[in-house]
């Protein structure tokens, strides 16, 4: 994924100039986020901060009680997390966060890597992306992190489901979803 860098090692050099600009930073509003993560049965799941400096944002988080396994993780449009939603859960948070451009999945801004959850149900992620900023999550209906229950093909999946005519060409379930099923987890971002 284009824009997405994975970053464990350096985490704590960001974090370090995160702080030293933070004067360049100010008066722009807040520039961390914590955002905290409930499953269906509302239920605390996870925690993910985000933080920016120099143009780009660190996305680090801790997750538990979750299936063995990877899921996918995404910010959705909305700011809307509810687990009893009509057309199920956290269907309120809307589609994936797109940054405004006509894309398909996995080029939203809002695609992330995917967790890989242990076999006791925990996950930690830690990138940088440069897909988004914090004021692009915090428009006017807002925005929220999101796990899902499967895996994320990342809509590049070869596959007979996707054989026709015309070659393999992913359907419109994958280019909007990456195939990562029903919404597992919702945090708000504030």
């Amino acid at each position: 994924m284009a824009g997405v860098t994975a970053l464990v090692v350096v985490a704590g050099a960001f974090a370090a100039n995160a702080a030293t600009s933070a004067s360049a930073d100010r008066g722009h509003g807040p520039k961390t986020v914590k955002v905290t993560l409930h499953g269906v049965d509302g239920s605390k799941v996870a925690r993910v901060t985000l933080r920016q400096a120099h143009g780009r944002v660190l996305v680090t988080g801790t997750a538990w009680g979750l299936t063995p396994g990877f899921h996918g993780f995404h910010v959705h449009t909305t700011g809307l997390c509810e687990a009893d939603a009509a057309a199920g859960p956290f269907t309120t948070a809307g589609g994936h966060f797109t940054g405004g451009l006509p894309t398909s999945h996995s080029d939203h801004a809002g695609d992330m890597p995917s967790l890989l959850v242990t076999a006791d149900g925990r996950a930690y992620s830690s990138f940088v992306t440069d897909r988004f900023t914090l004021a692009d999550l915090r428009d006017t209906d807002g925005s929220a992190v999101m796990v899902h229950e499967g895996r994320d093909n990342f809509a590049n999946i070869p596959s007979d489901r996707y054989t026709s005519a015309t070659g393999t060409v992913p359907d419109t379930t994958t280019l909007n979803t990456g195939d990562a099923g029903a919404r597992a987890a919702c945090g708000v971002i504030d």
